[in-house]
C-alpha cells in the first residue's frame, strides 16, 4: 500500500504516502503536478523536481481545457486527455467532471472508436492488462502485482465487436480505458479501484496483422473450445484474486456475448454493458418517451431492428417493464416487430434460440400485402404492424430513411425514433433528418452525440441515450453494498430511476434524460435504487438499511477529484 486517506483528530482528510521524489510524481495517482505545497515538497523530497511556482487545482484545470480547445481535432484531443489521465488522474478526473459534456464525447463516443482503430499509432503509455492467448498459463501471474491490489470493478473486453466498428484486437483496449473513466468521472468510484483488461485472442482483421505498430498477438482469432477455455482460465483468476469484483463484459461479439453472460452470471458479480446496459438506458429513455408522447409504453407497438443480443436484451427488458405495468407477458411479446438482416423475423424466417419468443406468427402477417413473406422489409413492417416505436441497434448507417420515417409519422402524433447505433456513421438516422422529415413531431434518441438542432425558435440537445447514465451509477450501487450478484431486476430499477429524472416528466416537448451535466446526481439515484434492490433481493450482508445509512454509504464511497493534504507515512 503506497498510500492511504485517513482523517485526524479534528476530522481533516489527508492522506499518508510512503512515497518520495520521482517515485510520487510519476504515480498518477498521487502526482499534483505544480500543486504541491511547499511544505509537501519538502516533506517528499519534492524540490527542484516540480517548478516553483505552485498553482491550485482549479487553475490547473482551466489551463489544460483550453489546451483541449485549442487541439487541432477530437483525435488530438483524445490523446492529450488520455496523456493527462496517465500523468495526474486526479487532475484528469477535475477537468473531466466541471467540462463533462465538452469532454464526454472525446473520452469516450464518438472519438473512441478512432482511437481503437488506430490504438498503436497513438499508444504512449501502458495502462491495464493486455492477457493474450500465449500467455494463457501465466494469468494468475499477471494479475498478481500489487498495484492490483485495491481493485473492485473490471472492464474486459476481446476487441472483436468495438462499437459499430467491428474487430479491432488488442486496440480494443481503448474501450475499457474509456468505460472506466466513465465509472470514476459519472460516478466517483475511485480509480485506483478499476482495472481495464483486454482478452488477446488474436484478430481477423486483416489491416491490423499487415500493420507493423500493431500492438496484439498477430493470429488469426481463437475460436471454439479453446476460446471458451481462454475465457475460463480468466474468469477463474478473476474469482480467486478479486472474490469482490465487480466485472463488466464489453463489445465481445453476438455469438459470445450472451453465452458468457449465461455461464457466468451466478459465479460472479458480472454484467454485458452491451445487452443489460444498452437496455436499462434504453428502457428509462423509452419510459419518459412514451409519457411525453401522450401514448403510454403498453400501447406502444415496437419495431427493433437489429435482432441481436443488444436489440434482444433491450426487447427484454421492455417485456419486464410491460410486466411490471400489468400486462402479460405472452401479450407483452405481442408489441414486438423484430427486424434484422433477412427481414421482419417470423415463423417462415429461421431465428435463433434467444429469438424466438419475439418471432411473429406466420398468421400474424398473413393479411399484409407485402411482395415476399419470408422477407418482409423495415418500411412493410413499419406500414403493416402501425408502428408507433422505432429502435436500431444494427449498425447499418441510414437504414431509418425518410420513407420509413414517414410511415412511422403516419401511425400516430409522435412517433419515438431511437437510431443507437455507434459511431456516427453507424446511426441508424440523423436525428436533425427524423426532426425535419416529421415538422418536430419525433421524440428522438440516439446512441452517440450529435449536435444541437435548431427548431426555428431554439436550439434543441438531442439526447444521447448512452449507457453512460446507467451503468457508473449501478455499479457504484452494487459496489457500496457489496453485492455478490448483479441481477435483471436492478437494470429495470435502475430504468425506473432514471425516468423519474427526465425533465419531459413536468414538460413534454422537453427532453427524456437530464442534461450531461447533472450526470453524477443521476448517477447517485441510480445507485441508491440498485443498492435497495441489492438488499431487498438478499444479495448483501445487510440484512436491512435505512435510507440516512445507504446515503452515509455513498458519502464515504465516492470519490472526488480534489488534492487533499499529504503526509509522510509513519514508520
Amino acid at each position: 500500500m503506497k498510500y492511504e486517506i485517513k482523517q485526524d483528530e479534528t476530522g481533516q482528510k489527508y492522506v499518508e504516502v510512503d512515497l518520495r521524489g520521482y517515485d510520487l510524481i510519476n504515480n498518477p495517482l498521487l502526482n499534483k503536478g505544480r500543486s504541491f505545497t511547499v511544505e509537501e515538497r519538502a516533506a517528499f523530497k519534492l524540490r527542484g523536481l516540480v517548478p516553483p511556482a505552485y498553482l491550485p487545482l482549479e487553475e490547473i484545470v482551466d489551463k489544460n481545457y483550453q489546451t483541449v480547445v485549442n487541439s487541432p481535432d477530437d483525435l488530438e484531443r483524445h490523446i492529450f486527455l488520455r496523456n493527462l489521465q496517465d500523468r495526474n488522474e486526479t487532475l484528469f478526473y477535475a477537468l473531466m467532471n466541471k467540462y463533462i459534456e465538452q469532454i464526454m464525447p472525446i473520452v469516450y463516443t464518438p472519438t473512441v472508436g478512432k482511437a481503437c482503430q488506430l490504438f498503436g499509432r497513438i499508444y504512449r503509455r501502458q495502462r491495464g492488462i493486455f492477457i493474450s492467448y500465449p500467455n494463457r498459463k501465466y494469468i494468475d501471474e499477471i494479475l498478481d502485482h500489487a498495484n492490483f491490489d485495491d481493485v473492485e470493478v473490471i472492464v474486459v473486453s476481446d476487441g472483436e465487436r468495438i462499437l459499430g466498428l467491428g474487430d479491432q484486437g488488442s486496440g480494443g483496449m481503448g474501450i475499457p480505458i474509456g468505460k472506466l473513466s466513465l465509472y470514476t468521472g459519472c460516478a466517483g468510484i475511485a480509480p485506483g479501484k478499476t482495472l481495464p483488461i483486454i482478452l488477446d485472442v488474436g484478430t481477423n482483421n486483416q489491416k491490423l496483422l499487415d500493420d507493423p505498430l500493431y500492438l496484439g498477438w498477430r493470429h488469426r482469432r481463437v475460436t471454439g473450445q479453446e476460446y471458451d477455455d481462454f475465457v475460463d482460465e480468466f474468469v477463474q483468476a478473476v474469482k480467486k484474486r478479486f472474490p469482490n469484483v465487480l466485472l463488466q463484459w464489453e463489445d465481445f461479439a453476438q455469438n459470445n456475448a450472451l453465452k458468457l453472460l449465461n455461464r457466468y452470471k451466478d459465479q460472479l458479480c458480472t454484467f454485458n454493458d452491451d445487452i443489460q446496459g444498452t437496455a436499462s438506458i434504453v428502457v428509462g429513455a423509452l419510459l419518459s418517451a412514451a409519457n411525453a408522447s401522450g401514448l403510454p409504453l403498453t400501447a406502444q407497438r415496437i419495431v427493433v431492428v437489429g435482432a441481436g443480443s443488444a436489440g434482444v436484451g433491450i426487447s427484454n427488458l421492455i417485456v419486464s417493464a410491460l410486466v411490471d405495468a400489468g400486462v402479460n407477458r405472452e401479450v407483452a411479446y405481442k408489441s414486438f416487430y423484430l427486424v434484422d438482416r433477412n427481414g421482419l423475423i417470423t415463423d417462415n424466417v429461421t431465428s435463433l434460440d434467444f429469438q424466438q419468443p419475439f418471432s411473429r406468427n406466420a398468421s400474424d402477417v398473413e393479411s399484409w400485402d407485402v411482395a415476399d413473406k419470408n422477407n418482409i422489409t423495415l418500411l412493410e413492417t413499419v406500414v403493416h404492424a402501425k408502428a408507433t416505436m422505432m429502435i436500431g441497434v444494427c449498425a447499418q448507417g441510414g437504414i431509418f430513411t425518410r420513407d420509413v420515417i414517414k410511415a412511422l409519422a403516419n401511425n400516430c402524433e409522435r412517433p419515438i425514433v431511437f437510431p443507437l447505433s455507434n459511431p456516427t456513421e453507424k446511426a441508424e438516422a440523423n436525428p436533425h433528418d427524423v426532426l425535419d422529415w416529421t415538422e418536430g413531431r419525433a421524440i428522438v434518441g440516439t446512441g452517440t452525440a450529435f449536435p444541437l438542432y435548431d427548431t426555428g425558435t431554439e436550439l434543441r440537445r438531442i439526447d444521447q441515450v448512452n449507457n453512460s447514465y446507467i451503468f457508473p451509477g449501478l455499479g457504484l450501487g452494487v459496489l457500496v453494498v457489496k453485492s455478490r450478484r448483479v441481477t435483471d431486476q436492478m437494470f429495470l430499477v435502475a430504468a425506473k430511476a432514471l425516468a423519474e429524472l427526465s425533465p419531459a416528466r413536468e414538460n413534454p416537448n422537453a427532453n427524456l434524460l437530464p442534461p450531461l451535466k447533472e450526470v453524477r446526481q443521476v448517477s447517485r439515484k441510480i445507485a441508491f435504487a440498485v443498492a435497495k434492490e441489492a438488499v431487498r433481493a438478499g444479495l448483501t450482508e445487510y440484512s436491512e438499511l435505512s435510507d440516512s445509512q445507504l446515503e452515509q454509504l455513498l458519502d464515504e464511497y465516492i470519490w472526488e477529484p480534489v488534492y487533499l493534504p499529504y503526509r509522510p507515512k509513519s514508520i
